[in-house]
C-alpha cells in the first residue's frame, strides 16, 4: 500500500492513510506531503470528503474488514472504493510488465529481480512487497517501460492482472484463510499463468511440474530440459557457487552472494526472468554481485551480548525450515557472517494469523523442533478473531510430543519474554527471530532497552 501511495504522490495526487504503527515507511510518506492519520477513524473519511467532497478514491486491502469504521464511512458517502490489485493493475498494464508470483519467495525473487535491472542500467519501475537494499525502499519510479511487481496471492486478486512475464516460484497451502485446499490455490495459480504473456515456473516444485504449463521452466536440481538451471557446487554461510546453463549448455560458473538452497532457487528465478526481458547475461552476472535480501528476510541485526541476532520473515511451516536451515549452515560450517562462531540455535516464533496456527501446529512444532532452545510468543491475529482453543500454546504442546527435552517457553506478554531472553541465552547463541507481524517492532525494543539496561516501558511491556 506504501509503494502504491508513492507511486501515486510522485504523479502529483494528493494522498492520504492511517496507520496505528510507527514505521521509517511512514515517516517517507509524510516527508512526501502525504497526510497520516494516526488512528482509523469515520473523522478522518468526514475531514477529507469536507475538503474534496466525492472526488476522492478510497483503496482499500484484504487486510481492511468490512467493519472498518473509514470503510463504512466511506461506503455511506457513496465514494469510489477499489481493492489495491485493481490499481496495481493499472500500473501492470501500462507497463512491459515482469510479475512476480508463489508460496514463497516473492518478495526475494522480485528484489533480486530489480536489483540485477538496476545495475544493468535498466532502472525499472518497481512495487514490491518489503524494502529493496538496492534502493532503501519498496518502490521504485522511472521513466523505463519496465515494471517489476509482486502480486499477492493470499487473496486471490492477481488472477486480475495480465502481465508481459509471470514468474510462480512455487505452490503451497498457504493463507488458509482464504483457500480451503491446495487445488484453491493449485486453480488460482492456473488463471494466474494463462494471463501471462510468457509464464516461468519451478521445475522443482511437483504442484507447479503437474499442473502449470510454463514457456519456460527453471531449476537448481536438473538441467535436462530446463531453460535455465544454477547447479549448486559449494555452498557455506556466506555464499553458493554454481553452474549456470541455458537450455542444457553450460554457461558460466556464479557467485551467489547469499547462503540458503532456496535463495539460490530465487536467483534463478530472477536471472530466468531477466533473461527472457532480453537482459545479457554479462550484465545480469554483474548484477548478482549486488544481491542482497529484502529487509526481514534473514536480517543479520548484530551482536547483543556476544549472541548471534537475525531476524526473518517465516511464518509458514516451508519458511521457517528454510531460515532454519540457513543458521545451521551458519553453524556447522563456522564460516560466519560476524565475528562470533555460533554453537546453539535459539528461535524466537510469532505465530501469524490463528487460522494458520490451527492448520499447520504440528508442521510447526516439527520445524522448530531442530532448534536447541525455543521462545513462541502469543499469536499476531493480523485482524482475525481468536479460534477457540488455537494459542501459541498449541504449538508448544506439539513440540513437546515430538521432542519432550527440548526447552520451551511460550511467553505471555513482552515483558516476560524480555526476562526469559536474559535468563535462558548464552554467549555465541545465534538467536533467530521469526514471524510476519510486528515481532520485528518487540525485537528491535527488546534489545534496545536491554543494551541501554533502561527500565522496560509499558509499551513494551503489554
Amino acid at each position: 500500500m506504501s509503494a502504491l501511495a508513492m507511486i501515486f504522490a510522485k504523479n502529483g495526487y494528493f494522498i492520504s492513510g492511517s496507520d496505528q504503527k510507527k514505521s521509517s515507511i511512514l515517516k517517507e510518506l509524510k516527508a512526501n506531503n502525504i497526510r497520516i492519520f494516526e488512528e482509523q477513524d469515520k473523522l478522518n473519511i468526514e475531514e477529507l470528503y469536507k475538503s474534496h467532497g466525492k472526488n476522492i478514491l478510497v483503496i482499500t486491502s484484504s487486510a481492511i474488514r468490512e467493519d472498518n469504521q473509514e470503510l463504512k464511512k466511506a461506503k455511506k458517502y457513496n465514494l469510489l472504493i477499489k481493492h489495491r490489485s485493481e490499481i496495481l493493475k493499472l500500473l501492470i498494464d501500462e507497463k512491459k510488465s515482469i510479475v512476480i508470483s508463489g508460496s514463497h519467495g516473492k518478495t526475494t525473487t522480485s528484489t533480486y529481480i530489480t536489483t540485477i535491472l538496476s545495475i544493468s542500467e535498466e532502472d525499472p519501475n518497481a512495487v514490491i512487497g518489503g524494502i529493496v537494499p538496492l534502493y532503501k525502499k519498496n518502490y521504485n519510479i522511472s521513466n523505463s517501460e519496465l515494471l517489476v511487481a509482486e502480486a499477492d496471492e493470499s487473496d486471490g486478486s492477481l488472477v486480475q492482472f495480465n502481465p508481459s512475464i509471470g514468474v510462480i516460484t512455487n505452490i503451497e497451502l498457504e493463507h488458509v484463510d482464504h483457500y480451503k485446499n491446495l487445488e484453491n490455490v493449485i486453480d488460482t495459480m492456473k488463471q494466474f499463468s494463462k494471463n501471462c504473456k510468457c509464464i516461468i515456473a519451478n521445475s522443482d516444485c511437483e504442484n507447479l511440474k503437474n499442473n502449470i504449463e510454463a514457456s519456460k521452466w527453471f531449476s537448481i536440481k536438473e538441467t535436462q530440459n530446463i531453460d535455465f538451471a544454477l547447479i549448486p557446487k559449494e555452498s557455506n554461510g556466506c555464499q553458493i557457487i554454481a553452474e549456470y546453463y541455458e537450455k542444457e549448455k553450460f554457461i558460466d560458473l556464479i557467485k551467489v552472494p547469499i547462503p540458503g538452497i532456496h535463495n539460490l532457487s530465487n536467483a534463478i528465478a530472477a536471472i530466468a526472468a531477466c533473461r527472457t526481458a532480453g537482459i545479457l547475461f554479462e550484465n545480469i552476472k554483474q548484477g548478482i554481485d549486488h544481491l542482497k535480501l529484502p529487509s526481514r528476510r534473514f536480517d543479520y541485526k548484530g551482536l547483543w551480548k556476544n549472541r548471534l541476532l537475525i531476524e526473518d520473515y517465516a511464518h509458514h511451516p516451508s519458511e521457517i525450515n528454510a531460515s532454519i536451515s540457513m543458521a545451521s549452515t551458519i553453524i556447522k560450517t563456522k564460516n560466519n557472517i560476524s565475528e562470533i562462531s555460533p554453537n546453539r540455535l535459539v528461535t524466537i516464533f510469532q505465530p501469524h494469523r490463528f487460522s494458520r496456527t490451527q492448520k499447520f501446529k504440528k508442521e510447526f512444532a516439527k520445524s522448530l523442533s531442530q532448534s536447541d532452545l525455543v521462545f513462541i510468543t502469543p499469536i499476531y491475529s493480523a485482524g482475525e478473531d481468536k479460534i477457540k482453543g488455537i494459542t501459541h500454546n498449541s504449538i508448544a504442546y506439539e513440540l513437546k510430543k515430538i521432542k519432550p527435552n527440548l526447552e520451551t517457553y511460550t511467553p505471555n506478554n513482552n515483558q516476560e519474554l524480555i526476562k526469559l531472553i536474559q535468563e535462558k541465552t548464552m554467549e555465541k547463541d545465534l538467536v533467530l527471530v521469526m514471524g510476519a507481524g510486528d515481532i520485528n517492532m518487540i525485537f528491535a525494543n527488546l534489545f534496545l532497552e536491554v543494551i541501554n539496561n533502561k527500565p522496560i516501558s509499558n509499551d513494551l511491556a503489554a
